[in-house]
């Protein structure tokens, strides 16, 4: 058998696969306080860092053999192959026929990426000085509306990744924004977010950035539309309409000819390729409304962040890289351990989008049942991602975390500085987020539950009918990772660090992390409902979704 038929078979099928197996069973029973004592310099061992950005794996369910037999996993699955066509540039995400190029909106040295042969570095430079341009001048008062106001206001209108990464960016990062500058997203279908928004605008100082890479996504269009028809209403004159949108519209988009259509010229038109997938465009153009909140410098410091994480991940050893390992132990608590769910828990009310990013990046790239080959899949993929601020989790569902019975990871995530500091927060709330990690990992014994009773001077009756509710399990993994602050180039290895660990859970599971069919079916069959919610005949809809037409036909659908 050829190297090459391992790697075509179902990655559940190899030595590597079934070694885990087997470990895992040797394992069983095993309690994250065992393996502490065991181990006295674990944390030593398994808190790694690039740069001062700290990733803790130590309170993860596994030892260092499990560790080793995890990297056996990843070679067996040619991680590091798939890694070199990665940063090649080849057709990796080959169901649409496409490189996946990511890495090259972050490449920031004046060197070809990802050859000298295949160079797409001078038409990214050429974007960004584009974009570069176009923020100084925003943001120095320059770039004027259609009666001479300064812009006051931006409105990114996009969906998916055109909405995800630019609003989690923005907002993580508002402790740096333009003080005169204010940014909103919009991407709801619903008039309940985009009408409310408009009420508290100026039409003479709002610019509005149209963001859509096919320029044809129903919901953009719609409310990129509804904008538009805002602005010309308050423009009144028919012939200033088009100097109007010149002025106060922008496109990120493949499709130049589409946006001019739409109204908007080419000058104000900013590229996006086919071989950047919608949930990794933050590095794009797409993140202009990061450019003109924190600066083009700031941006740049963002892309220095993600470029850092980049060349860790191309050249750290397996056995300490931390995209890899943060991929592999995933791998374990899902398929070995059987977690079917993972939260993702900042401490930072500035991530309080991230949850939400990180559910697209990770269940669009990963959740499939199919492999690259369009095979049915051996194992399970990519488990449920959610999550919330830690704190307010802390008074919501962290009640299940700790006494539910479910195995849930969990991903912790705090700066040891606050990006708004107030006398007497910051403190307490890292104590909160380490607290809650250690809680979850070594929970309270019967033994120490009743000690602790016996402290506030319980009766024996009272200590028999309150012990079983006062113990906890513990035993839940978690890693935690820790930022010295949150700024632009923490923010961007942060991110970069998730991309990378969906790109080799990819690689391990034997799916194409790139391409997502499934986000299309809605989409069609919707376009068969809409006319009939119109008064278009209903027969080739189901009997259900016909009932359901007519009920919101009768209440109040016009």
């Amino acid at each position: 058998m050829t190297a090459q038929d391992v790697c075509l078979l179902p990655i559940t099928h190899t030595t590597a696969w079934q070694a885990l197996a087997a470990h895992r069973d040797s394992l069983r029973g095993r309690h994250l306080r065992d393996f502490f004592a065991a181990e006295p310099d674990r944390f030593a061992r398994m808190g790694l860092s690039l740069g001062d950005l700290l990733v803790d794996f130590s309170k993860q369910r596994i030892d260092a053999r499990g560790l080793a037999l995890l990297t056996d996993l990843a070679r067996a699955a040619d991680v590091e192959g798939w890694r070199a066509k990665l940063f090649a540039g080849e057709t990796i995400n080959a169901s649409e026929k496409r490189a996946v190029l990511h890495p090259a909106l972050r490449h920031l040295d004046p060197t070809p990426f990802p050859s000298a042969a295949f160079d797409v570095m001078p038409e990214v430079r050429q974007v960004r000085d584009q974009m570069r341009d176009f923020a100084e001048r925003v943001r120095a008062g320059l770039w004027r509306g259609y009666t001479g106001e300064a812009i006051r206001h931006v409105v990114n209108i996009g969906i998916g990744g055109s909405d995800l990464g630019p609003k989690m960016a923005v907002r993580a990062l508002s402790a740096f924004e333009h003080p005169g500058l204010h940014l909103h997203f919009v991407s709801n279908l619903d008039g309940a977010q985009l009408a409310p928004l408009l009420e508290t605008l100026d039409p003479r100082a709002t610019l509005f950035i149209v963001a859509s890479k096919t320029f044809s996504t129903q919901e953009t269009l719609i409310n990129a539309r509804t904008a538009r028809d805002w602005l010309l209403a308050a423009v009144g004159n028919e012939e200033r309409h088009q100097a109007a949108l010149a002025r106060h519209f922008v496109a990120v988009t493949a499709e130049v000819a589409k946006a001019n259509e739409f109204g908007i010229p080419a000058e104000n038109t900013f590229a996006f390729w086919d071989w950047v997938g919608g949930r990794y465009s933050l590095w794009s153009a797409v993140g202009l409304s990061v450019a003109l909140s924190i600066g083009m410098s700031g941006f740049e410091r963002l892309l220095s962040g993600a470029a850092a994480m980049d060349a860790h991940f191309r050249e750290a050893p397996l056995e300490r890289n931390l995209p890899v390992l943060m991929a592999l132990l995933g791998i374990w608590n899902t398929n070995f351990l059987g977690a079917e769910t993972s939260a993702v828990l900042p401490y930072n009310e500035s991530l309080r989008s991230l949850p939400a990013y990180l559910q697209q990046l990770e269940m669009e790239s990963n959740g499939k049942a199919i492999s690259r080959e369009g095979q049915p899949l051996p194992c399970r993929t990519n488990p449920i991602v959610w999550g919330e601020i830690g704190v307010n989790g802390q008074h919501a569902f962290f009640q299940l975390l700790h006494q539910g019975g479910w195995l849930v990871p969990c991903d912790f995530i705090a700066a040891a500085a606050s990006d708004y500091p107030l006398p007497g927060h910051h403190a307490p709330l890292l104590a909160n987020c380490l607290a809650q990690s250690a809680a979850l990992a070594f929970g309270r014994t019967e033994e120490e539950a009743r000690r602790e009773l016996e402290a506030e001077g319980l009766s024996a009756d009272e200590i028999d009918a309150l012990l079983p509710f006062k113990v906890f399990q513990g035993n839940q993994p978690s890693t935690t990772l820790l930022l010295p602050r949150l700024d632009a180039y923490h923010l961007g290895a942060l991110v970069a660090l998730y991309e990378h660990k969906v790109f080799v859970q990819g690689v391990v599971w034997g799916i194409n992390s790139f391409d997502q069919w499934g986000v299309e079916l809605g989409k069609r069959v919707a376009s068969r409902v809409l006319p009939v919610l119109e008064g278009a005949p209903a027969d080739d809809l189901d009997a259900s979704t016909r009932g359901l037409v007519a009920y919101c036909q009768r209440h109040g659908h016009r």
